[in-house]
């Protein structure tokens, strides 16, 4: 059997690192914007409890805020907690199994082995153990995308992530081997002042520009076309995108 060939290297793992390192050191500061895992922290315990599952050991990836491994613990679940910020690598087959259940959050989107990162996922549950992964999907950022647009104006530069839609969500699944795959996806709106301010919210959670080939920062002109494509008290939509199955 032929080896599997390399992902593409689509971001960087040197500035998800540093992206992430960043954004626990934001998340210190009191008003710091953590909306995104606020949303899918409630949407995982709102699933559990339709799903009438009641995991005795969980693994939770990714949740700085804390919230939902507390919650599974007021359950009597033992719950262990990793992020990419401490070295954990989604990527590679996971230092523990048998799990009732995984959940990550917000960090898939930046993996360069997707299909990869959900196998992994998939193989450190136990038997009849839940995996549930939550991340921004293709049509989040609309207003983001026309502002670099508009910056570059005839020579666009890569400055926006790739993203997974829900099609391509359902098959990853497939490939990945999960039972009863659901694909589903929601949207938040938030509206903004500025640039600036969508900005700031997206560094404090880890949501910044980690491409492995990115363009040139912004001159003062593009960053002014940009700034007045985003215009003022713009709504910005996040898609979220979640990906369920179980290991059977």
């Amino acid at each position: 059997m032929s080896a599997r060939p390399a992902p593409p290297q689509i971001f960087a793992p040197a500035r998800r690192l540093a992206a992430r390192r960043r954004a626990r050191r934001l998340q210190q500061r009191p008003d710091a914007a953590r909306y995104l895992l606020d949303d899918m922290v409630e949407d995982v315990i709102e699933r559990l409890g339709f799903l009438r599952h009641t995991p005795q050991r969980a693994l939770v990836i990714g949740d700085w805020t804390g919230a939902l491994a507390a919650q599974l613990r007021t359950q009597g679940c033992e719950v262990s907690e990793a992020d990419p910020a401490d070295g954990f690598d989604e990527e590679r087959p996971y230092p523990e199994s048998g799990f009732d259940l995984i959940v990550s959050l917000c960090t898939l989107d930046t993996v360069n082995d997707l299909p990869g990162a959900l196998i992994h996922m998939r193989a450190g549950l136990a038997k009849g153990g839940l995996a549930i992964a939550s991340f921004l999907g293709a049509n989040s950022l609309e207003h983001l995308r026309g502002a670099m647009l508009a910056a570059d104006a005839d020579r666009p530069a890569p400055r926006m992530h790739p993203a997974v839609d829900v099609r391509a969500g359902g098959q990853l699944l497939q490939r990945a081997l999960w039972a009863e795959p659901v694909v589903d996806s929601r949207s938040l709106d938030v509206r903004f002042s500025s640039l600036a301010s969508l900005i700031a919210d997206l560094r404090a959670q880890a949501l910044g520009n980690v491409l492995a080939k990115r363009g040139a920062p912004l001159g003062k002109a593009a960053l002014a076309r940009a700034r007045t494509s985003f215009g003022e008290r713009t709504v910005e939509r996040f898609e979220i995108l979640t990906l369920s199955g179980w290991r059977r």
